[in-house]
């Protein structure tokens, strides 16, 4: 009897040990297979990702003073030195940002503390955009500019926007 009930145990073990096995195995097949289709469409995504940055790219090359032609030509032939130009321009709008008073080039008041220029994007020879804010309200505005042969700037703000705040 005691035999009998070892050979039982025995088998029930064994059995046991199977069912585990192929239940892991199933389980374990079910996530390689999740893993393998979530590095397919990673990889899907990234291709994406890759064709939006390029086409992307070519929008922003065109909206961008180092890659206009055109506006380089323009300040050559004024005898302008194109090169940071950019960098020159965003610094003199930003630099206009002071401690205590509003940024004179945009056409707000602060509300919530000091209007100050955050960032700026030259677009060309004539045009650029800033966004402004005072820490609790922000917008934007388009700048119409001259450069000076002596090296100067002039701005003219031509639109701005204010977003509503919620």
């Amino acid at each position: 009897m005691r035999n009998r009930i070892l050979m039982y145990l025995f088998i029930f073990s064994l059995l046991f040990s199977i069912f585990i096995y192929v239940n892991d195995k199933r389980i374990l097949d079910d996530k390689q297979e999740k893993i393998e289709a979530l590095e397919n469409r990673l990889e899907q995504l990234k291709e994406q990702n890759r064709d939006l940055e390029a086409s992307g790219n070519t929008a922003e090359r065109d909206f961008q003073l180092e890659g206009n032609e055109s506006a380089l030509t323009y300040f050559d032939k004024l005898g302008i030195d194109t090169k940071d130009l950019s960098q020159r321009i965003e610094d003199e709008m930003i630099s206009q940002n002071k401690s205590v008073e509003d940024n004179p080039l945009v056409p707000y008041d602060g509300i919530n503390g000091p209007i100050r220029i955050n960032k700026v994007h030259v677009l060309n020879h004539k045009w650029a955009i800033a966004e402004f804010t005072d820490g609790k309200y922000w917008g934007e505005v388009i700048f119409s500019y001259t450069v000076t042969p002596e090296g100067g700037y002039e701005f003219t703000s031509e639109k701005s926007f204010l977003y509503p705040k919620d």
